[in-house]
């Protein structure tokens, strides 16, 4: 049954994704990439973000049962993946050396694993056992409006707190960023486990 608009669902929905799409603690790692030189287009990256987040919402139990993937085992790769670049936030080093054709750096890392990573993805599939249809996909665009504004925003915040300032909220966030791959990997390998 085709279940209509909830303003709380949709509420609900926007609030879960914000928490775990976190665009706001990500603005560190946009300008540490600014920082070096990489290109990141505001518009593109939400487009990219909303279209990948849209796909997988549809088609991502399909795609990864393509692939013989299951969502726990894709979210202990992406939760690798944040792992990964938190470590190269917190001790100052390069593990991302992007040698693409151009020095864009919107969809990798920006878009994934950061926006649309493996967390909002599995976030997003298992809304979908919760809520309409509708109400989370409202929750979503809500959610890529406030990332288009945060992107737009960066170098204001940059401005405003300076380069001690971003130095500073760049270590603190690469810690929680460790603490939500960690807590991504630990639920997910349970769950993986759980299934053996």
């Amino acid at each position: 049954m085709l279940k209509s608009f909830s303003f709380l669902e949709t509420l609900s929905s926007f609030v879960i994704m914000f928490a775990i799409i976190d665009a706001l603690g990500a603005t560190p790692i946009i300008l540490s990439l600014r920082e070096k030189g990489k290109q990141i287009h505001s518009l593109k990256a939400t487009v990219f973000a909303g279209l990948v987040l849209v796909g997988f919402f549809y088609v991502g139990d399909l795609i990864l049962k393509l692939f013989n993937v299951d969502i726990e085992s894709f979210a202990v790769a992406g939760a690798i993946l944040l792992f990964l670049l938190a470590l190269e936030m917190l001790l100052d080093v390069e593990i991302f050396k992007y040698s693409g054709p151009t020095p864009d750096a919107t969809f990798i890392p920006l878009v994934f694993p950061l926006l649309a990573g493996a967390g909002a993805i599995t976030t997003l599939i298992s809304l979908k056992a919760e809520y309409a249809d509708i109400n989370i996909l409202c929750g979503l665009l809500l959610n890529l409006v406030w990332v288009y504004v945060v992107l737009k925003l960066t170098d204001r915040v940059r401005r405003f707190f300076g380069k001690n300032g971003i130095y500073v909220m760049k270590k603190f966030f690469s810690v929680i960023l460790l603490a939500m791959a960690v807590r991504l990997f630990t639920a997910n390998l349970h769950a993986l486990i759980g299934q053996l």
